[in-house]
C-alpha cells in the first residue's frame, strides 16, 4: 500500500501569533508582544476548552462555588476555573501588568511584570457560564489596552474608550473551538485544531452581512424595557422575514450575528437603564470586532466606542450588528410613532 503524504498549505501554519507579525508587517518589539499575548491568551482558551470537554465528566467542574462575585451574581465552578486560567496564563510573560475580571472586585496587579509592560488584560473568563449544566455553548470574551497615565487610587489609567483598545477578541467553545480576533487590522477566525494542539486561521478579513433575519433578545424582559425597544419588537412581530434566536450567552447568540446577519439587543430597563452587560470586558470589546466587521455598536444614543469608562464594571445598553438592522432598531425606538414602526 503506498501512503499518500497529506498536502500542506501555508494557512495551515497561520496561527494566530504568527499571523500578528504578517498583519503588522514588522517585527518589531511592540509586534512581538502583541504576538506572544496572543499565544497566551489562545493557551487560556485551550486550557478552558479542555476542562469544558470534560466538565460532565468531573464533578468539581459542574455548579456554583457558593461564591458571590462583584456583580452579584452566583459564582460557577468553571467561573473562577476560567478566570485562574487566564490568570495563570499571563502570569510571570513580562506581557500583562493588570487583569481586570468580571469575577474580581479590584484588578489583579502582577507586579512581576510591571516593571516590563503597561498592558492591562480586560477579560469576561467564561460568558454565559449558567449554561455549562444544560451543556450549551459558552465563551471568553477579552481586550487588550495600554494603561496611559497615572493611576491616582480610582484605576485612571485604565478608563479608556473602546476606541483605544490594542487587541480584542473571543472564544467560542461550541462544536469546534473558535477564537476571533482583531489587532485592528480586520477580524480574523481561528480554529482549534486538537490533533496537533493550536489554533490555526480558517477565516480572515470577515465582514457581517449589512443586514440579516436575525433578532436575539431576551423578550421575557418586554414589560420592563422603554417604550422604543418595545415598538422595535412589535414591529418585528408584525412583518415577515424575522427570526428570534436567543441562548442566554452573549458569545453565542452574537457569533450568529457576526456570521449570519442581524442584530443583538441587551437593552436598560426601567429599574436598571444602564442595562446588565459591562462596558470594558463585553460590550466594548464586542464593539471593536464588529467594527472591523462593518457592523455598529450602540446604547441606542452613544456609539460603544466612544463612551468615556467611568469605572472598570461599569454597565451600558447594548444594540450590536448588521448596520441595517441596527438603524432599523433605532428608527423605532427613537420614536414610537415613527411611520416604518
Amino acid at each position: 500500500m503506498v501512503t499518500v503524504a497529506p498536502v500542506l498549505d501555508s494557512r495551515d501554519f497561520l496561527t494566530p501569533s504568527r499571523h500578528v507579525f504578517l498583519q503588522v508587517g514588522r517585527y518589531d518589539g511592540a509586534a512581538q508582544e502583541l504576538s506572544a499575548l496572543v499565544s497566551r491568551i489562545g493557551l487560556a482558551g485551550k486550557m478552558i476548552a479542555r476542562a469544558l470537554s470534560q466538565a460532565g465528566l468531573a464533578a468539581d467542574l459542574l455548579g456554583v462555588t457558593g461564591e458571590i462575585n462583584v456583580q452579584g451574581e452566583v459564582q460557577q465552578r468553571m467561573d473562577a476555573f476560567a478566570d485562574r486560567a487566564f490568570v495563570n496564563a499571563v502570569r510571570h510573560s513580562g506581557l500583562v501588568c493588570k487583569i481586570v475580571s468580571e469575577e474580581m472586585t479590584q484588578p489583579a496587579q502582577l507586579a512581576e511584570n510591571c516593571p516590563l509592560s503597561r498592558y492591562a488584560l480586560f477579560i469576561d473568563p467564561l460568558d454565559g457560564s449558567s449554561n455549562i449544566d444544560v451543556n450549551l455553548s459558552v465563551g471568553s470574551i477579552f481586550s487588550v489596552i495600554e494603561a496611559q497615565g497615572e493611576d491616582l487610587g480610582h484605576h485612571e489609567d485604565l478608563l479608556q474608550p473602546g476606541s483605544q483598545q490594542k487587541m480584542a477578541g473571543y472564544i467560542l467553545y461550541g462544536t469546534s473551538t473558535q477564537m476571533f480576533l482583531t489587532i485592528g487590522h480586520g477580524l480574523h477566525a481561528y480554529t482549534l485544531d486538537p490533533s496537533i494542539g493550536e489554533f490555526i486561521l480558517t477565516n480572515s478579513d470577515i465582514q457581517i452581512p449589512r443586514r440579516g433575519s436575525i433578532y436575539s433578545v431576551n423578550e421575557g424582559n418586554f414589560c420592563q424595557w422603554l417604550g422604543g425597544i418595545q415598538e422595535y419588537i412589535r414591529y418585528v412581530h408584525r412583518h415577515e422575514g424575522y427570526t428570534a434566536r436567543y441562548s442566554g450567552a452573549l458569545v453565542a447568540d452574537f457569533h450568529r450575528v457576526l456570521l449570519q446577519g442581524g442584530v443583538y439587543l441587551y437593552p436598560g430597563t426601567m429599574s436598571k437603564p444602564d442595562g446588565k452587560l459591562r462596558l470594558m470586558y463585553e460590550a466594548s470589546p464586542l464593539a471593536y470586532l464588529v467594527a472591523q466587521a462593518g457592523g455598529v455598536a450602540t446604547t441606542g444614543s452613544q456609539g460603544i466606542l466612544e463612551i468615556q469608562p467611568h469605572s472598570l464594571h461599569q454597565r451600558v445598553p447594548l444594540i450590536i450588528g448588521s448596520p441595517e438592522n441596527v438603524q432599523e432598531v433605532l428608527t423605532c425606538s427613537r420614536s414610537q410613532t415613527a411611520p416604518s414602526c
